[in-house]
C-alpha cells in the first residue's frame, strides 16, 4: 500500500472509530436485542432484492455511458460493478473503483482502464445530481434544518463545478496536459511520462452519448437507481416495525438514503463502519426514533448493503480471475 493510501486508511480508521463511539453513546443493549428479536425476515429479503435490483439498473446505466467507447456492446459490467463494490468493502481509500475499471477493460477489448474510470467519475457526478434531486423532493414535503438544505446545495454546487471542470478539460485537452506537465516537472522522468499520457487516456472516457434516447434512458435509470436504494431502506424500516411504531412517512427511507450516502464520501474504515451507523441514527432522529432502535436498524441495514455485495463480488472476482482476497490483504488491487 502506498504512503498516501496508508495515511487515508489511518485517517479513515480514526474517523470510523470516533463515529462508532458516537453511535454507541446513550444506547441500551437490551433495547437493541429486543429490536433484533422482532425483525421480519421477509422484509429483509425484500430489502436485499431491492438493493440488487438497483445495482442491476446501475450496471445498465454504466453500459449506456460506455457504449460510445467500445466497438461492440459492453459486457461483464454487472460483474465488474460487484467486484468493485466488494473491494470497496474490503479495501481502504476506495480502491475498488480502480479495480472495477480494470475488470471492465479486461472484458471489453479496445476499452482502456483509464477511459472506463472516467465513466465512473461521470457516473458519480450523475449520482450526486440525482441524489440531490431526491433530497429536494423530500425537503419539499418534510421540514428539515437549514444545514440539511444547505448541504444539498453544496453537493449540487460541487457536482456542477466538477462537471464544468470535466467539460473544460475535454475541450482544452492540450492545455490540461501542459498544466499537468508543469506540475510534474519535479517528479522523476517515468512519473512525468505517465502523467503526460493521463489526460489523453482519461478524457477518452468523457464523450457524448450520441443519441438523445441514451440521455433520456440515463436520466430515468439514474432516478430509478436511487428509488431502489430508498425502497431498500423502507423495507428495512418495515422489518423492524418502525414504520408502524413511530408513524414514519414515506420520506424516511429517502432521508436515511441521503444521510448514509454521505458515509461513502467521508473518509472511513472499509465498509463504512461507524460513519454509516451514526448517520443512520442522525437521520432517524428527525422522525423521533430513539438511538437504540436506530442503531439496531443501522446494523442490519448495513449488513444488507454489504454482505450480498461482498459475496457476489467474491464470486464474480473468481470468475474474472481477480485475486480480490489477496488484494484485501495487500491493500491494493490485484
Amino acid at each position: 500500500m502506498s504512503r498516501r493510501n496508508w495515511i487515508q486508511a489511518v485517517f479513515g480508521l480514526v474517523i470510523g472509530a470516533g463515529c462508532l463511539a458516537l453511535a454507541l453513546r446513550g444506547v441500551e443493549l437490551e433495547r437493541m436485542r429486543a429490536a433484533w428479536a422482532q425483525v421480519e425476515p421477509g422484509w429483509i429479503a425484500a430489502a436485499t432484492a431491492a438493493l440488487l435490483f438497483a445495482h442491476v439498473l446501475r450496471a445498465l446505466r454504466w453500459r449506456l455511458l460506455l457504449a460510445p467507447l467500445t466497438p461492440r456492446r459492453p459486457e461483464g459490467l454487472f460483474s465488474a460493478l460487484m467486484v468493485g463494490y466488494a473491494a470497496n468493502s474490503l479495501l481502504p481509500a476506495h480502491l475498488g473503483e480502480f479495480l472495477r475499471a480494470y475488470v471492465a477493460s479486461r472484458r471489453n477489448p479496445g476499452l482502456s482502464a483509464s477511459a472506463a474510470f472516467a465513466t465512473i467519475v461521470v457516473e458519480r457526478i450523475l449520482d450526486v445530481i440525482f441524489l440531490t434531486a431526491v433530497l429536494g423532493l423530500v425537503v419539499i414535503v418534510h421540514p428539515f434544518p437549514d444545514w440539511v438544505v444547505m448541504s444539498g446545495w453544496i453537493l449540487l454546487g460541487a457536482s456542477a463545478a466538477l462537471s464544468a471542470l470535466l467539460v473544460f478539460g475535454k475541450r482544452q485537452e492540450a492545455r490540461t496536459a501542459a498544466f499537468l506537465g508543469t506540475l510534474a516537472r519535479p517528479l522523476p522522468q517515468r512519473a512525468r511520462e505517465k502523467l503526460a499520457q493521463l489526460p489523453r487516456r482519461f478524457f477518452a472516457g468523457v464523450v457524448p452519448l450520441g443519441k438523445p434516447s441514451r440521455y433520456a434512458a440515463t436520466a430515468v435509470l439514474s432516478f430509478a437507481v436511487w428509488i431502489g436504494y430508498a425502497a431498500m431502506n423502507h423495507a428495512c424500516l418495515e422489518a423492524f416495525g418502525l414504520v408502524a411504531a413511530y408513524g414514519l412517512p414515506w420520506t424516511a427511507g429517502p432521508v436515511v438514503l441521503v444521510f448514509t450516502t454521505l458515509s461513502v464520501v467521508v473518509p472511513s474504515t472499509p465498509g463504512y463502519v461507524g460513519t454509516y451507523h451514526v448517520l443512520c441514527q442522525l437521520a432517524l432522529a428527525f422522525f423521533g426514533v430513539p438511538p437504540s432502535e436506530a442503531l439496531s436498524f443501522a446494523v442490519v441495514a448495513h449488513l444488507v448493503n454489504i454482505v450480498p455485495v461482498v459475496l457476489l463480488g467474491l464470486a464474480c472476482a473468481q470468475r474474472e480471475g481477480v485475486a480480490l482476497l489477496r488484494a484485501a490483504q495487500n491493500g491494493k488491487p490485484a
